[in-house]
């Protein structure tokens, strides 16, 4: 479902007298359908560099990343928005929404953005916030004055109210208690059972070891800095 070969991707500093860093060099993955792969690496190794690759919020400098019929590498912004919408969902540690938008519309929205009903969207958002014990008294308010921890269970509500065929997750239990954190790893148990193929970054050593079927390891990927 997910493939990348020959990957590689330089950062240009513009402010620093254009110094090049090669941040990512020839790098491969595979991930099958129903699979979950943790990327591991020191800080600053490239997980969440890779990430975004496979996302398409940076550009490759060379390689392919296919994700379905999709190369992420090569395809048009109009390919990313279609491939965002139908196939490949990502949990970020961090909410970004349009404010005022209240909280059951947020996680209905990817829903409807694929032509399921405003009344079906929003059972099944309903059903996702009061299983990551957000309050009902909060659902028609804005996510963006919840606290960090409700912001969060509201992105992995968002994500997984899609069934993508393929998943990214930065550190989906980064900040929960333990709680939440069991309801997102049967969420994440569920998604696998359907056949999503998912990339992950897991700090929680016990999150990775229950939901993983391998780690790989980043720092193989990253050269260091050329001038």
């Amino acid at each position: 479902m997910i493939e990348i070969s020959g990957l590689s991707k330089t950062f240009t500093l513009h402010n620093q007298g254009g110094a090049a860093i090669r941040v990512m060099q020839g790098a491969e993955l595979s991930v099958a359908p129903g699979e979950c792969v943790a990327l591991t690496g020191a800080s600053g190794s490239g997980k969440s560099t890779l990430m975004r690759m496979i996302y398409g919020n940076y550009l490759a400098e060379a390689g392919r990343i296919r994700v379905g019929d999709t190369d992420v590498a090569r395809a048009a912004p109009r390919e990313i928005i279609a491939l965002r919408r139908e196939t490949l969902g990502y949990v970020s540690q961090f909410l970004r929404v349009v404010p005022r938008v209240p909280t059951l519309e947020v996680v209905a929205e990817p829903l409807r953005a694929t032509g399921v009903s405003a009344e079906a969207a929003r059972e099944k958002a309903a059903a996702l916030l009061e299983m990551l014990n957000i309050p009902q008294t909060l659902w028609q308010l804005s996510p963006t004055t919840f606290s960090g921890g409700e912001q969060q269970r509201v992105n992995i509500a968002r994500g997984f109210a899609f069934a993508y065929p393929a998943l990214l997750l930065d550190e989906p239990t980064a900040s929960l208690d333990a709680t939440n954190r069991a309801v997102v790893l049967e969420l994440i148990e569920a998604a696998k059972a359907r056949g999503a193929a998912i990339v992950g970054i897991f700090h929680d050593a016990e999150a990775r070891a229950r939901v993983a079927d391998r780690e790989v390891d980043v720092t193989g990927f990253t050269p260091g800095c050329a001038a």
